[in-house]
């Protein structure tokens, strides 16, 4: 008798045991659900997406997607992978954990704000995150005729610094000028090279200054590179004076053949302003001389910390 009375209690134990297993497994498939819904109700109203236009999108019944964002969906991983795709965020940021709610959060903030504050908030996470890489390289970059050149030659004797141009790196690599390299090359063989000599300079020196052409903001990942590695300075001027120190310095190849050279000129400033706002600082050099010039970015990059 005693030994039934064992028996039965283990059964009771064993019964008892599932139904705990169960009862957990429900709390946690219903924390799930509940967060599932929550996201994607955060990121459909992140985009103003009525559920109508989500539904036309993913391919999923409005009632469904009602009954997900209620989190009472239990969906299918394939109709959950459209819904995601409709919503141009992947299943992880659908399904991840507190870090991704959170990550999401700031994402929907972001996507809500205007250009301005994305630009601030950009530079900001670029400046936390990457400073170390950055080390006490800083690169100058702008149109021609902003007066990079001068005044990189001159931080560089003042601060006892190296001073590099990119295009002279280049031509020593390739053997010829950078003319020469375009045509021989095309545009394409020349933002290769130029790609290549962003890392070299970057990793054989830890402390320079770097003047770029400005046309480096159009390849995307080579100019990613150059903001992570270095501390950048936007050096700019008004169109006019861009025209004017080209032509001083006896280039004349933005006027020849071209009537409308200044409005080409004003539309490419246009056209690069916004890459170039990315940069660390900015300095205008617009009726400065290049004494003053250089007096201002040499205050700068010390109130930056740009050198340590």
């Amino acid at each position: 008798m005693p030994r039934a009375t064992t028996l039965l209690t283990a059964k009771e134990a064993e019964a008892k045991g599932k139904k705990t297993v169960r009862i957990e497994e429900e709390q946690t498939t219903d924390v799930l659900l509940e967060r599932l819904g929550r996201r994607v109700r955060a990121a459909r109203s992140a985009r103003n997406m009525p559920r109508r236009i989500l539904s036309e999108t993913s391919g999923v019944s409005p009632r469904y997607l009602a009954q997900l964002e209620s989190g009472q969906g239990n969906i299918s991983i394939v109709l959950l992978q459209r819904v995601a795709d409709a919503l141009s965020l992947s299943l992880i940021d659908l399904l991840g954990d507190a870090q991704a709610s959170e990550e999401e959060h700031v994402l929907s903030l972001f996507r809500r704000a205007d250009e301005p504050t994305r630009r601030s908030v950009i530079q900001r996470l670029e400046v936390s995150a990457e400073v170390p890489d950055r080390a006490n390289r800083i690169c100058l970059i702008g149109m021609r005729g902003a007066g990079k050149s001068t005044l990189g030659r001159g931080v560089g004797r003042a601060l006892n610094i190296p001073f590099v141009e990119l295009n002279k790196d280049i031509e020593l690599q390739g053997g010829m000028p950078v003319a020469e390299i375009m045509a021989l090359y095309g545009a394409e063989g020349y933002r290769q090279l130029e790609a290549e000599a962003v890392r070299r300079v970057a990793t054989r020196h830890d402390r320079l200054i770097l003047a770029v052409a400005g046309g480096i903001v159009s390849e995307k990942t080579t100019y990613a590179t150059l903001l992570a590695r270095f501390h950048t300075v936007w050096i700019k001027a008004s169109p006019d004076e861009h025209m004017t120190r080209v032509r001083s310095q006896g280039d004349m190849r933005p006027m020849e053949g071209q009537p409308k050279a200044m409005d080409q000129l004003k539309a490419l400033l246009t056209t690069r302003a916004e890459a170039y706002t990315r940069c660390s600082a900015e300095l205008d050099t617009s009726g400065r001389s290049a004494e003053q010039s250089l007096s201002d970015i040499l205050a700068l990059i010390k109130s930056k910390g740009f050198l340590g």
